[in-house]
């Protein structure tokens, strides 16, 4: 009879301590949740679309640069200038654009000159005129300029014969390639300026970095140099086909958008991501930009942001995606936000407004306003105010 209570005292002690162990998981599972909810960043749910409805030229936007209430859009029918939300003009080789092919913008913050790397030379807006700078008449690289950077008196140019430097003071120029530089591929895509270094984004050469005051180069490339595989992760940039390059000062890190993954390197350790085990949207990457614990990379599926404190991930495109042609463009109508948490798990939210295409070129800032080039025009990403919320369409776990 003693062991019989024995047996039962004992089996409500373990029924008890089973209750409170349930009790305990359930509530670490809600505070686990509650940690996921909080660790989203904050969404944008509401886009302004500009495309020939509203005097925007049709076809591609290969870039974007902001200065203050003033929009410049690099697109594959000239230069726009979008003023108080407002198309108030389009620049075309007619008004004395170099090409009609606008692949990068830039503004330089202390004259409000504005630069335009196209694909018939470089040129620069000053006082409503242009000036323009090829490879016959400058010491311009190559006609052919993927990406243009501002350094002070300096303007950088990223063309496919190698990287060319003016000082706008003297009207000197300076040719890197692989003729006076470890570039191991003269083809430059990317440009990026740091305060103490120029960042360089190489097709088939990687990333080169050039220190401004020691005038000394740092290579980084992909160690097991394959293209098609990552031999292990994070064990150096991921790929040597670097398309875009930005620099973060505020981590003082640089992340290099690559035609296989995102990479970001924090001066001692590698970031990389891939779509197999992360929230990134393609692993081609168009464009990067950087700010704050924020990294958005463009890709071929979607606008996706990295909350990297968090490993969050946010990923923005139209709800028909899938159906979207850029060569047959229709009216964007719903969005879709596809947000990804640390544990694999999946919530798509649905917006009432859309980009008006998956395929993303650039992306720029302003303020907490974001601006973004697509396939099928520009896009203007407006933040969820406060008391906005959306429903969850679906949650998923591949775990």
């Amino acid at each position: 009879m003693a062991s019989l209570i024995a047996r039962a005292v004992l089996g409500g002690k373990m029924r008890n301590s089973l209750r409170v162990c349930l009790l305990l998981t359930a509530g670490l599972l809600v505070l686990a949740t509650t940690r996921a909810v909080a660790q989203t960043p904050p969404l944008y749910t509401k886009w302004i679309n500009y495309t020939t409805a509203n005097g925007f030229p049709e076809g591609e936007v290969f870039s974007v640069a902001v200065a203050g209430n003033q929009i410049w859009a690099g697109t594959s029918h000239g230069l726009v200038l979008i003023e108080n939300g407002r198309v108030k003009k389009v620049f075309t080789p007619a008004d004395g654009l170099a090409g009609e092919a606008v692949i990068s913008v830039a503004v330089d913050k202390q004259t409000g000159d504005v630069w335009a790397g196209t694909f018939g030379g470089l040129s620069r807006y000053s006082a409503g005129q242009f000036k323009n700078y090829t490879n016959l008449t400058s010491g311009l690289a190559n006609d052919l300029v993927y990406s243009v950077a501002i350094q002070g008196k300096y303007v950088w140019a990223a063309t496919t014969a190698g990287v060319s430097r003016l000082n706008t003071d003297t009207g000197d120029w300076r040719i890197f390639s692989q003729e006076n530089s470890p570039f191991s591929e003269p083809w430059s895509y990317a440009l990026a300026i740091g305060p103490k270094k120029v960042y360089m984004g190489l097709w088939g050469g990687g990333v080169l970095v050039y220190d401004l005051a020691r005038h000394f180069w740092r290579p980084y490339m992909d160690p097991d140099d394959s293209m098609e595989i990552v031999l292990y992760r994070n064990q150096g940039l991921i790929h040597n086909m670097v398309s875009s390059i930005a620099y973060n000062p505020e981590t003082k890190m640089f992340w290099a958008g690559t035609y296989f993954g995102l990479s970001g390197y924090d001066g001692r350790n590698w970031h990389n991501y891939l779509t197999k085990d992360s929230g990134l949207a393609a692993n081609f990457v168009n464009g990067v930009q950087s700010r704050g614990n924020y990294v958005w990379a463009c890709t071929q599926k979607g606008l996706s942001e990295l909350d990297f404190k968090t490993n969050t991930w946010v990923t923005y495109r139209p709800a028909d995606w899938h159906s979207l042609d850029s060569a047959k463009v229709k009216k964007a109508g719903r969005g879709e936000i596809l947000i990804t948490y640390p544990d694999g798990k999946k919530i798509t939210k649905e917006t009432p407004t859309s980009l008006p295409h998956n395929y993303i070129l650039n992306m720029a800032f302003q303020g907490k306003d974001i601006w973004v080039a697509t396939a099928a025009g520009l896009s203007h990403g407006i933040r969820q105010s406060n008391k906005e919320e959306l429903p969850n369409e679906s949650a998923t776990n591949r775990r």
